[in-house]
């Protein structure tokens, strides 16, 4: 009985791919941003979110995409994109600084607009994986539902509205006809990055490092790619495979339950969520504007999405993908040792106003 629930989960699960796939293709024929993300990611989000199609999931899905994203990002390191992260450093550094203003201050606003501790709201807001955020809310003591909830939203929302907005500033751009194929590719370098890139993951989980299923096979790949060690990149189609998977995956996290009966959560979650949007992107405007860089790089670089859907974003609308890819690595390795202690911090000091309003 068990193994034919497995065998019936499994079926599933692949018809939910394939039909996300068939998403991700019809996007890409009307010329949608990040098609093979944002096409299964809208279809399976509408689908978990009507009730009736019940699956869960496996988180083990999402390493996959990351890996792949990783590698294809690590490999557009060149040496000229390394002397040009050198160059922009203050600028980086600076951007990173400015959104994490925005983002304790938004904090504070989403901690007083819903049901939220201070301490959640702002695991709720930091930019980072909702499995981060999680189990960062388990270890100091929150509970985490909320936390994923709102960065679920978070990484959806960013996805979503950034390249639309871009797109409705610049004019929706002529349909891409060089639609993603399966062509001929080396089987031997497909295998060879794939191993690199889980081998690097596998030794930064050990390192207990930060998103090491990103951070480790991108690290590995940027410095082949800058020594010119490096192997050729993915084909285009297993690229759009990664997206697929991220997309899915992000896309059945949404559950009709949640949305319905959270409905206070949701609103001040979307307030928020736009408020951190807007914040960013006017403060990011200003800060090209300063330093005489493209606003679109230094928006996408300040904008609360995850590493990888930004990365993704920028491929496609053409930015220098490894300097906006950069931007959030800085942000990352800047806020994420400091999380832990900030989330502490804060709590303490709840509890003990929490203490003195019980024995007043």
């Amino acid at each position: 009985m068990h193994e034919k629930r497995l065998v019936r989960e499994g079926l599933k699960l692949v018809l939910l791919l394939l039909v996300a796939g068939l998403a991700g293709w019809v996007f890409e024929r009307i010329g949608s941003p990040l098609p093979w993300m944002i096409g299964p990611l809208v279809v399976t989000a509408a689908l978990f979110m009507w009730g009736r199609f019940k699956l869960s999931v496996p988180n083990s899905m999402r390493p996959f995409g990351q890996v792949v994203v990783a590698c294809q990002v690590g490999l557009a390191f060149s040496p000229e994109a390394f002397r040009l992260l050198l160059e922009l450093a203050p600028v980086i550094v600076g951007t990173a600084l400015m959104t994490a203003v925005v983002i304790f201050g938004v904090a504070v606003v989403l901690s007083k607009t819903s049901q939220m501790t201070l301490s959640q709201a702002f695991l709720a807001s930091v930019p980072t994986s909702p499995i981060e955020a999680a189990a960062m809310a388990v270890r100091a003591g929150v509970d985490p539902m909320p936390v994923i909830f709102s960065q679920t939203l978070r990484l959806s929302a960013v996805v979503l509205i950034l390249p639309f907005t871009m797109y409705a500033l610049e004019g929706w751009p002529e349909i891409n006809r060089n639609f993603v194929t399966i062509e001929a590719f080396d089987l031997f370098n497909v295998l060879l990055v794939a191993t690199l890139g889980i081998a690097a993951m596998l030794v930064f989980r050990l390192l207990r490092v930060p998103n090491p299923n990103f951070l480790g096979p991108l690290t590995l790949m940027a410095g082949l790619s800058v020594t010119g060690m490096a192997p050729s990149p993915f084909p285009a189609f297993i690229l759009a495979l990664a997206q697929i998977i991220l997309g899915t995956w992000l896309g059945s996290t949404f559950k009709r339950s949640l949305l319905t009966s959270a409905g206070r959560l949701t609103a001040a979650c979307a307030f928020s969520i736009l408020l951190v949007l807007v914040l960013c992107s006017a403060g990011a405007i200003g800060i090209a504007v300063l330093s005489g860089i493209d606003w679109h790089t230094t928006v996408l670089g300040a904008a609360p999405g995850g590493v990888v859907e930004m990365a993704l974003t920028a491929k496609f609308l053409g930015q220098n993908v490894a300097l906006i890819t950069a931007f959030h690595l800085t942000r990352i390795f800047l806020f994420m040792p400091n999380i832990p202690w900030i989330v502490r911090l804060i709590s303490r000091r709840e509890n003990r106003i929490k203490l003195r309003g019980g024995h007043s």
